[in-house]
């Protein structure tokens, strides 16, 4: 399993990228991704227990995590704001960056698009078939997935907000049947609306938070993909993983 390295401690090496991840609440962990970031050190920050974010200039690869929030939540959750503006600056500066789920959102957000609030559409709950659309076999991260598992993929989802708009300039990578931008890149970051990180246990616990959740359709979609799920969280992981060692190698 990764370890959390802080960038000041003896066991992080100057020629070791630190992968910052953004962490909402515990029971939105890393998961099915931390294995895949053993090249990396990895840090973690929980702003919702006060921790101070990074200034961009400290990033060399930025993940942000889901939660329950949603992303204009100002009141509880003020931090989410400095989080849309410390990925603009990590694009400007070409840091790789992971937006899942809220943290897709933020993105989206911060970048001039929208997200509808309990989305009309509905919750997408379980396990749901993302449609990788033509750019995504170019993409650094998600080219990996469509070589691994082709342009039609399942994916664990859990929301209840959307991404109705993207901001300008952003590729459209990917679609579900329930609601279109379920992937986009912009600059520097990928947004995904999925959650590639999300093993059976941890699908689980979070529907046992939402009984509107078919825990039948649940199960029998994570036996159905069991083979594709970790395919697909190891594809996004080392993606990832190599455009955060491909920028620090120009950088050197």
């Amino acid at each position: 399993m990764t370890e959390q390295f802080s960038p000041d401690s003896p066991q992080h090496s100057d020629a070791t990228p630190v992968v910052t991840v953004i962490q909402h609440q515990d029971n939105v962990p890393l998961d099915r991704l931390e294995p895949w970031l053993a090249d990396v050190a990895v840090r973690i920050v929980r702003p919702d227990r006060g921790e101070d974010l990074p200034p961009a200039d400290e990033l060399d690869g930025l993940i942000v995590l889901g939660g329950s929030s949603n992303a204009y939540d100002a009141e509880s959750a003020p931090w989410l704001a400095q989080e849309g503006d410390l990925m603009l600056a990590a694009i400007e500066r070409e840091v790789p960056v992971l937006g899942i789920c809220l943290g897709a959102q933020v993105l989206a957000v911060a970048g001039g698009g929208q997200v509808s609030v309990n989305a009309p559409s509905g919750p997408e709950r379980g396990i749901i078939e993302v449609r990788m659309r033509p750019d995504a076999a170019a993409d650094p991260v998600l080219g990996g997935v469509v070589t691994a598992l082709g342009r039609t993929v399942p994916a664990p989802s859990m929301h209840d907000d959307a991404i109705t708009s993207l901001p300008d300039g952003a590729v459209w990578l990917a679609s579900s049947a329930t609601y279109p931008f379920q992937a986009f890149r912009l600059g520097s970051a990928l947004g995904v609306q999925f959650h590639p990180e999300a093993g059976p246990d941890l699908m689980h616990e979070w529907a046992s938070r939402h009984p509107d959740t078919d825990l039948e359709a649940l199960a029998a979609g994570l036996a159905a993909s069991a083979d594709d799920l970790p395919t697909l969280a190891q594809e996004i992981a080392e993606g990832f993983v190599a455009q955060v060692l491909g920028a620090r190698d120009r950088v050197a």
